[in-house]
């Protein structure tokens, strides 16, 4: 029998905001050179949206107040062990009238995980043209991931669940006939997302909370998208690069959803992309990753191309 929600998470809201709140604040301890905490009492790889998140905090340390990430882009080199912390080290490449670069190397015993170059700009007062979010159903009565019945993602575990799993901060929601594997989606792929506690009201935080969330789910996409879900575990599958464009302010304890799709899947790899809406409409972040999917011999026969 599966577990519910509930059962699966460790603490309050609060201790589990709070403990990715720590996670994302990370220690000067020389010139440029950054140490990014471990998740607590976790266990084997580390979560992508960690690395990157981590790495975005150490390069806004670097920058003058006033700017802010428009755009980060991450390579995922190696995976990363949740049995130590993250050394960052931080290059100023450039530092113009209106934008500054930083490119930041994330190690764990001398050994690179991640390697992140991040854009800021000065904040410019310029003409904005909205784009319509899409017609899908609000978060209100739709079903969190981890309650999901026909969900194939077990949370029948051999011991406590991840560390990822038992601190998990947000909230995650989507319609019961996107959670079933034997079903492909009508309309667009989407998740509603929101912290489960507040955060500080420094936007730089929901920034990063952000970086965080914005890799959870989107890889994926490119199976849920082709009725694959069922594929999800038997595939060999890690993230290979990643990409994050912040357009506008937000709050991450406010619902947030990520619209996605994945455009091509093919040669052991899916490009995956998205977009975030805050409830009332406003496109405040775009994303856009490319991963590794290898399937099991025989497992998945590709449809004759029309």
């Amino acid at each position: 029998m599966k577990e519910t929600r509930r059962s699966l998470l460790d603490g309050s809201d609060q201790d589990r905001v709070d403990i990715l709140n720590r996670l994302l604040t990370v220690d000067r301890v020389a010139h440029d050179v950054f140490i990014a905490p471990r998740m607590p009492d976790g266990v084997g790889r580390i979560f992508g949206g960690q690395v990157v998140s981590q790495a975005l905090a150490a390069a806004q340390q670097t920058i003058d107040d006033g700017r802010n990430p428009h755009s980060l882009h991450a390579y995922f080199l190696r995976g990363g062990d949740e049995a130590y912390p993250i050394e960052l080290r931080v290059e100023r490449d450039f530092d113009g009238g209106s934008f500054s670069n930083r490119r930041v190397i994330a190690s764990q015993n001398g050994t690179p995980i991640l390697n992140l170059t991040a854009s800021f700009q000065r904040k410019s007062l310029a003409p904005q043209w909205p784009v319509a979010m899409p017609d899908i159903l609000g978060p209100d009565g739709l079903v969190d991931e981890l309650d999901a019945p026909t969900r194939q993602q077990s949370v029948d575990y051999d011991g406590p669940p991840p560390a990822l799993v038992r601190h998990r901060p947000f909230e995650m929601r989507a319609p019961a006939s996107q959670w079933d594997a034997s079903k492909l989606p009508e309309g667009p792929t989407f998740y509603w997302f929101r912290l489960t506690a507040p955060l500080p009201d420094d936007p730089a935080i929901h920034r990063l909370a952000l970086a965080y969330i914005s890799d959870y789910g989107l890889l994926s996409t490119a199976l849920f998208r082709r009725a694959l879900r069922m594929q999800f575990h038997a595939a060999r599958i890690a993230s290979l690069d990643h990409a994050l464009w912040f357009h506008d302010d937000f709050r991450a304890d406010d619902w947030l959803v990520f619209v996605t799709d994945s455009p091509w899947l093919g040669h052991g790899r899916a490009l995956t992309r998205g977009q975030f809406f805050t409830r009332d409409g406003r496109l405040v972040a775009s994303a856009a990753q490319e991963g590794m999917i290898r399937m099991p011999e025989g497992s998945y026969t590709p449809p004759p191309r029309p």
